[in-house]
């Protein structure tokens, strides 16, 4: 596995009190000692995302307005998201790694890439940063994976849903995205019937769960309802949105999910595109001990090693939200 990340991520601050800090990315960096990972994992230094590559998947106004506010000392975008001095950086970083992962994965040099960098990106959309994010991720390696002729998977099981990604995508057909978030939440997009539009119709799938949702709900889900999708689209390429703040720890959600759900979701996914294919970027998780020990359990069955974590959760609500959603897209084709 390639662990990408670069330094210059930690200077992106947004307030002493904020949940999304640096000491989320310090928690991501344990996980690789509480999981004896280090020998499994090749360190890779992430690089700046281009601007042109930017300016491709966001409009040229929001990148000029982020690097302008950052150049100036910093400012608040919104009530949730700040930019910082080295803010501008950060995000650059930020989004490089999962081009410098689909690079070095290319050649070989690993079967999975997990990108361990911030601040996160799933909310930020064409023309708005939002949510925490700058600057989206997951959709600049997407749209460079697109553009190159490839079928791409987005799946994100972050606690919110990733409003950005579909924004982005959601008349795309090249790009099929896949949602589980808590309903309702914030940022209060994400129903069923949000499916795509035009020649991405039927290509955007949400799944919005009740608060406890608990592991095999979301395992019903994919079983029931995403993989069949998921088979008819066939994915080239697959990449994770890999939100930890749907554990049951975390403090700024309510749902029902243990580290040992993590790594069992994480799993089922990650089998659909082969080795050489697959990346996953680290979106949300508030709770820094459950931060490491959910990152853990991810990179522990990416690299196929055992690991003593949280067992996985069942019993919890939301059975009845897979049968609604499959009844939604019953009616689309």
């Amino acid at each position: 596995m390639l662990f990408v990340t670069n330094d210059r991520c930690v200077e992106h601050t947004a307030g002493e009190m904020h949940p999304e800090s640096p000491q989320r990315l310090r928690a991501v960096f344990a996980a690789l000692d509480r999981a004896d990972l280090r020998e499994a994992v090749t360190l890779v230094e992430a690089p700046k995302a281009p601007l042109e590559l930017l300016a491709g998947v966001h409009t040229q106004d929001l990148v000029d307005m982020i690097q302008a506010v950052s150049a100036r000392g910093g400012g608040r975008i919104d009530m949730d998201t700040v930019v910082a001095p080295a803010s501008f950086d950060a995000a650059r970083y930020a989004a490089g790694a999962g081009l410098e992962s689909i690079e070095r994965l290319g050649r070989g040099e690993a079967d999975t890439a997990f990108c361990a960098v911030r601040p996160p990106g799933h909310h930020a959309t064409k023309a708005e940063s939002m949510g925490f994010c700058l600057f989206n991720n997951v959709a600049v390696a997407a749209t460079a994976l697109a553009d190159a002729g490839e079928r791409v998977l987005i799946v994100d099981y972050d606690a919110h849903h990733g409003n950005g990604t579909q924004d982005i995508f959601y008349d795309d057909p090249r790009v099929l995205f896949v949602s589980f978030h808590q309903w309702p939440c914030y940022p209060g997009t994400g129903r069923i019937d949000e499916s795509g539009r035009g020649n991405g119709t039927g290509t955007t799938i949400n799944v919005p769960l009740p608060p406890g949702t608990t592991g095999d709900v979301y395992n019903q889900a994919w079983d029931r309802h995403v993989a069949p999708h998921v088979d008819a689209f066939e994915p080239t390429w697959v990449l994770i949105s890999a939100g930890f703040d749907a554990h049951q720890a975390d403090p700024i959600t309510d749902m029902g999910l243990t580290a040992g759900d993590y790594a069992l979701l994480t799993s089922r996914i990650l089998e659909i595109a082969p080795a050489g294919r697959r990346v996953v970027f680290l979106e949300g998780g508030y709770d820094l001990t459950a931060l490491t020990e959910s990152a853990a359990a991810v990179m522990a069955t990416i690299v196929g090693q055992s690991f003593d974590t949280e067992r996985p959760t069942n019993g919890g609500p939301g059975v009845e939200i897979i049968d609604k959603a499959i009844d939604h897209f019953g009616t689309l084709s």
